[in-house]
């Protein structure tokens, strides 16, 4: 969009000079340039209308009128504008990965609605396909129940020059399973027992891992489930494990906390990443996934790569209270 004009959310484009947004004789700012993007979903303007703002003084006194918060339209653009410099770092990253025959895999977990997938999709927003895939298994097979409970996470694992999301993972054994009784406490016990085992040979095969815990609080989790049932959008997240979730989730935790201490280890540690923050939430997992793993231009990064320690932290044993 050229700085003479934003476009409105009437039926056709609708011209703003420059001076109704940074005042007169001022260049505009990137959040101004990109004012249009955000409210044309919100806002929608006459032509008369428009045509009375001759200042940023007037354009402000009537978004009011619109009941726009100013103040959170700017918010949601500092939001999308960090959001794209942290996915241009992505797409470098992806090219060093499919250059130098690399194999990346990012683990994310956490409780239901802890927005796991919607982080996802800002990860490959802009990737390439054709070496970026999400994985998301469904409940196993008969055959696949009798198999080793890692052989069809196995054939899951990045080819050389690939990366891999893994919307849940084998830590569905961990947590999931034995809280809704889908294993026996002997199969928990040996996937415990194994998986440290498992984790250190992806390691030794060269095979880079992280490992993203989101982490959120009961009411939020109870907010959003309570949001997924009235939206039409989101109608089709809801599962019956959902209705089960707030009611387990004391016993969520315990095994989440076994989790933690048998499988955090130095060479596949557990990044959690509190998550009550939508937003923040994907922007500081994408800054610590860079910040892990090197790749050409780094160095030349157009944004910070230091994930917000109050947002990003390293499991420690002494932790009391993640969630």
């Amino acid at each position: 969009m050229d700085n003479d004009e934003i476009r409105s959310a009437g039926s056709g484009p609708v011209l703003v000079s420059s001076q109704a947004v940074s005042g007169e004789g001022n260049a505009l700012t990137q959040e101004e340039k990109l004012v249009g993007k955000t409210l044309k979903k919100n806002v929608q303007l006459s032509k008369d209308e428009l045509a009375e703002i001759n200042s940023k003084k007037g354009l402000l006194q009537l978004l009011s009128t619109k009941n726009v918060n100013v103040k959170k339209a700017l918010v949601k653009l500092r939001y999308e504008q960090e959001l794209e410099r942290l996915q241009v770092e992505l797409v470098k990253l992806q090219r060093s990965v499919q250059q130098e025959g690399r194999r990346l895999a990012i683990i994310f977990e956490g409780r239901d609605a802890a927005g796991k997938g919607g982080t996802i999709r800002r990860f490959i927003e802009h990737l390439n396909p054709r070496s970026a895939r999400v994985v998301a298994l469904p409940k196993p097979t008969e055959v696949q129940q009798g198999q080793w409970y890692f052989q069809r996470y196995t054939d899951q694992l990045p080819n050389p020059g690939e990366m891999v999301f893994f919307d849940r993972s084998w830590y569905n054994r961990a947590v999931v399973e034995p809280v809704m009784k889908f294993c026996t406490k002997k199969q928990h016990r040996t996937f415990m027992q194994q998986v440290p085992e498992f984790e250190h040979m992806l390691y030794e095969d060269g095979v880079e891992l992280i490992k993203f815990w989101f982490s959120i609080s009961k009411e939020v989790q109870q907010e959003r489930f309570d949001s997924r049932r009235v939206n039409p959008l989101k109608q089709w997240k809801i599962s019956p494990v959902d209705d089960r979730a707030q009611e387990h989730w004391d016993l969520y935790t315990k095994y989440k906390e076994e989790m933690f201490s048998k499988t955090h280890t130095s060479y596949s540690p557990w990044i959690i990443v509190k998550a009550n923050d939508k937003k923040k939430a994907r922007l500081e997992s994408m800054r610590y996934a860079l910040s892990s793993v090197d790749f050409e231009g780094k160095k030349d990064s157009g944004t910070s790569l230091y994930p917000d320690p109050g947002i990003v932290i390293r499991y420690h044993r002494s932790s009391h209270s993640i969630d």
